[in-house]
């Protein structure tokens, strides 16, 4: 059974969230951080499993565009630059349904890396 399509797409950029709209009611806000460290791209996922990037000092991350891909998937631009990824729809629903589970298991690699969420330096984001 393939995912459901959002009908409703909506960036909360004070929040930092991404909505998304389902045509039977559902909704789910998704922090744009978690979607940056866990970004489908070969850059963040590898080309084999064990090549992952962690991703680290993405908390203030935001998005500058977004785009749909064909019938299939979104395009976010990321303002650190990032935009690589192909976001399904597939994966996006999954990441909703599963959320706390991605965000701890997120926390959990930071924490055995010794890494953190912040940014190491100033960030300058263009407008």
């Amino acid at each position: 059974m393939s995912a459901p399509v959002p009908n409703r797409v909506h960036y909360h950029k004070q929040q930092r969230t991404l909505e998304l709209g389902y045509p039977g009611g559902e909704t789910f806000q998704l922090p744009i951080e978690l979607l940056r460290v866990y970004s489908p791209s070969a850059e963040v996922r590898g080309h084999r499993p064990g090549d992952e990037v962690l991703q680290t000092g993405k908390r203030h991350v935001g998005l500058l565009d977004i785009s749909q891909t064909g019938r299939y998937a979104l395009k976010l631009h990321f303002d650190d630059g990032h935009d690589t990824g192909l976001y399904t729809w597939e994966y996006l629903y999954d990441m909703a349904c599963h959320q706390e589970t991605w965000w701890a298991d997120y926390l959990a690699r930071l924490e055995r890396a010794g890494a953190s969420r912040e940014p190491s330096g100033i960030q300058i984001h263009e407008v």
